[in-house]
Protein backbone atom coordinates (compact mmCIF):
# COMPACT_ATOMS: atom_id res chain seq x y z
CA UNK A 1 0.00 0.00 0.00
CA UNK A 2 1.31 3.49 -0.68
CA UNK A 3 0.54 5.75 1.72
CA UNK A 4 1.64 8.97 0.60
CA UNK A 5 0.40 8.56 -2.69
CA UNK A 6 -2.95 7.69 -1.22
CA UNK A 7 -2.76 10.97 1.32
CA UNK A 8 -1.64 13.32 -1.50
CA UNK A 9 -5.30 11.90 -3.50
CA UNK A 10 -6.56 12.52 -0.33
CA UNK A 11 -5.60 15.94 -0.06
CA UNK A 12 -5.85 16.73 -3.68
CA UNK A 13 -10.15 15.66 -3.39
CA UNK A 14 -10.16 18.09 -0.26
CA UNK A 15 -8.46 21.19 -2.52
CA UNK A 16 -5.96 21.60 -0.30
CA UNK A 17 -2.47 22.85 -1.58
CA UNK A 18 0.38 20.99 1.12
CA UNK A 19 0.86 24.26 2.66
CA UNK A 20 -2.93 24.52 3.87
CA UNK A 21 -2.76 20.88 5.11
CA UNK A 22 0.89 21.84 6.91
CA UNK A 23 -0.95 25.02 8.80
CA UNK A 24 -3.82 22.58 9.68
CA UNK A 25 -1.81 19.99 11.31
CA UNK A 26 0.63 21.86 12.11
CA UNK A 27 3.83 20.35 10.54
CA UNK A 28 5.73 21.95 7.98
CA UNK A 29 5.25 21.77 4.10
CA UNK A 30 8.62 19.44 3.56
CA UNK A 31 7.22 17.00 5.89
CA UNK A 32 4.48 16.61 4.31
CA UNK A 33 5.94 16.52 0.73
CA UNK A 34 8.46 13.75 1.86
CA UNK A 35 5.44 11.71 3.30
CA UNK A 36 3.30 12.04 0.40
CA UNK A 37 6.11 10.99 -2.22
CA UNK A 38 7.21 7.75 0.74
CA UNK A 39 10.32 9.38 1.98
CA UNK A 40 9.42 9.64 5.22
CA UNK A 41 6.77 7.88 7.30
CA UNK A 42 4.42 9.30 9.81
CA UNK A 43 3.89 7.87 13.09
CA UNK A 44 0.42 6.63 13.88
CA UNK A 45 -0.28 9.69 15.88
CA UNK A 46 0.59 11.77 13.30
CA UNK A 47 -1.11 10.16 10.18
CA UNK A 48 -4.13 10.36 12.57
CA UNK A 49 -3.77 13.88 13.30
CA UNK A 50 -3.46 14.61 8.92
CA UNK A 51 -6.19 12.21 8.27
CA UNK A 52 -8.23 14.20 10.63
CA UNK A 53 -7.43 17.40 9.32
CA UNK A 54 -8.64 16.17 5.96
CA UNK A 55 -11.65 14.92 7.62
CA UNK A 56 -11.17 10.73 7.39
CA UNK A 57 -9.87 8.35 9.66
CA UNK A 58 -7.33 5.25 10.12
CA UNK A 59 -10.54 2.56 9.67
CA UNK A 60 -11.91 4.42 6.46
CA UNK A 61 -8.37 4.93 4.95
CA UNK A 62 -7.09 1.94 5.01
CA UNK A 63 -10.61 -0.13 4.09
CA UNK A 64 -11.06 2.13 0.78
CA UNK A 65 -10.42 -0.49 -2.33
CA UNK A 66 -7.77 -0.05 -4.59
CA UNK A 67 -9.50 -2.40 -6.98
CA UNK A 68 -12.24 -0.31 -7.56
CA UNK A 69 -10.23 2.06 -9.05
CA UNK A 70 -10.64 2.66 -12.75
CA UNK A 71 -7.75 2.18 -14.63
CA UNK A 72 -8.96 1.94 -18.34
CA UNK A 73 -11.25 4.95 -19.67
CA UNK A 74 -13.35 5.18 -22.80
CA UNK A 75 -14.43 8.23 -24.85
CA UNK A 76 -17.19 8.71 -23.27
CA UNK A 77 -15.34 9.07 -19.70
CA UNK A 78 -13.16 11.43 -21.14
CA UNK A 79 -14.28 15.56 -20.53
CA UNK A 80 -14.19 17.99 -23.80
CA UNK A 81 -13.80 21.70 -23.49
CA UNK A 82 -14.10 24.01 -26.64
CA UNK A 83 -12.81 27.66 -26.83
CA UNK A 84 -13.74 29.13 -29.98
CA UNK A 85 -12.08 32.59 -28.99
CA UNK A 86 -8.74 31.99 -27.98
CA UNK A 87 -7.97 28.12 -28.86
CA UNK A 88 -9.89 27.76 -31.84
CA UNK A 89 -10.61 24.17 -31.04
CA UNK A 90 -10.63 22.47 -27.27
CA UNK A 91 -9.25 20.45 -24.87
CA UNK A 92 -9.62 16.97 -24.08
CA UNK A 93 -9.20 15.67 -20.65
CA UNK A 94 -8.38 11.98 -21.09
CA UNK A 95 -8.32 10.63 -17.15
CA UNK A 96 -11.85 11.80 -15.80
CA UNK A 97 -10.48 13.54 -11.99
CA UNK A 98 -6.39 13.57 -12.99
CA UNK A 99 -6.19 16.20 -10.53
CA UNK A 100 -6.23 13.73 -8.01
CA UNK A 101 -3.11 12.26 -9.84
CA UNK A 102 0.81 13.23 -10.31
CA UNK A 103 0.11 13.74 -13.42
CA UNK A 104 -2.67 15.13 -16.00
CA UNK A 105 -2.83 14.40 -19.55
CA UNK A 106 -4.99 16.29 -21.62
CA UNK A 107 -5.45 16.66 -25.93
CA UNK A 108 -4.77 19.82 -27.26
CA UNK A 109 -6.48 21.05 -30.29
CA UNK A 110 -5.70 24.52 -31.76
CA UNK A 111 -6.94 25.89 -34.96
CA UNK A 112 -5.20 28.26 -37.27
CA UNK A 113 -3.94 31.35 -35.70
CA UNK A 114 -5.29 30.05 -32.28
CA UNK A 115 -3.41 29.51 -28.88
CA UNK A 116 -3.26 27.28 -25.87
CA UNK A 117 -4.12 29.39 -22.30
CA UNK A 118 -1.01 30.82 -21.10
CA UNK A 119 0.12 28.67 -18.34
CA UNK A 120 2.03 30.64 -15.15
CA UNK A 121 5.22 29.08 -14.25
CA UNK A 122 4.91 26.42 -11.73
CA UNK A 123 6.84 23.32 -10.05
CA UNK A 124 6.87 19.99 -12.32
CA UNK A 125 7.23 19.51 -15.63
CA UNK A 126 5.28 19.60 -18.99
CA UNK A 127 5.29 17.38 -21.80
CA UNK A 128 3.96 17.30 -24.96
CA UNK A 129 3.95 15.34 -28.16
CA UNK A 130 2.37 17.11 -31.54
CA UNK A 131 0.30 14.80 -33.23
CA UNK A 132 -0.20 16.86 -36.47
CA UNK A 133 0.48 20.28 -37.60
CA UNK A 134 2.93 22.31 -36.60
CA UNK A 135 3.13 24.65 -33.14
CA UNK A 136 5.28 27.16 -31.56
CA UNK A 137 5.74 26.59 -27.76
CA UNK A 138 6.51 30.30 -26.82
CA UNK A 139 7.85 30.37 -22.69
CA UNK A 140 8.79 33.70 -21.64
CA UNK A 141 10.35 35.76 -24.71
CA UNK A 142 11.45 32.27 -26.47
CA UNK A 143 9.67 30.93 -28.94
CA UNK A 144 10.20 26.88 -29.98
CA UNK A 145 8.90 25.72 -33.40
CA UNK A 146 7.61 21.98 -33.27
CA UNK A 147 6.59 19.77 -35.90
CA UNK A 148 4.60 16.99 -36.18
CA UNK A 149 6.15 13.73 -34.73
CA UNK A 150 8.24 16.06 -32.61
CA UNK A 151 8.07 16.58 -28.06
CA UNK A 152 8.75 18.80 -25.54
CA UNK A 153 9.65 18.43 -22.45
CA UNK A 154 10.19 21.62 -20.16
CA UNK A 155 10.82 22.85 -16.63
CA UNK A 156 8.05 25.67 -16.87
CA UNK A 157 9.90 28.81 -15.21
CA UNK A 158 8.09 31.68 -17.09
CA UNK A 159 4.42 31.89 -18.49
CA UNK A 160 4.73 29.21 -21.24
CA UNK A 161 1.87 28.90 -24.14
CA UNK A 162 1.38 26.75 -27.59
CA UNK A 163 0.85 28.58 -30.63
CA UNK A 164 -0.37 27.69 -33.71
CA UNK A 165 0.25 30.28 -37.11
CA UNK A 166 -0.44 27.61 -39.49
CA UNK A 167 -3.56 27.49 -41.69
CA UNK A 168 -3.93 23.62 -40.69
CA UNK A 169 -5.46 22.61 -36.99
CA UNK A 170 -2.71 21.42 -34.19
CA UNK A 171 -2.83 18.11 -31.57
CA UNK A 172 -0.99 18.15 -29.42
CA UNK A 173 -0.79 15.01 -26.24
CA UNK A 174 0.27 17.64 -23.33
CA UNK A 175 0.79 16.29 -19.98
CA UNK A 176 1.57 17.89 -16.73
CA UNK A 177 2.95 16.96 -13.34
CA UNK A 178 1.56 18.36 -10.82
CA UNK A 179 -2.01 18.93 -12.94
CA UNK A 180 -2.10 22.46 -13.63
CA UNK A 181 -4.94 22.09 -16.42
Amino acid sequence: MNIGERLRRLRMQRNLTQEEMADRCELSKGFISQVERDLAPPSIATLTDMLECLGSDLKTFFSAADEDEKIVFEPTDMFEKTDEENLRGSIVWLIPSAQKNEMEPILVNIGPNGASQEMPPHEGEEFGYVLSGSVILKIGDKKHRIKTGGSFCIHPTAPHCLINNGKRPAKVLWVSTPPSF
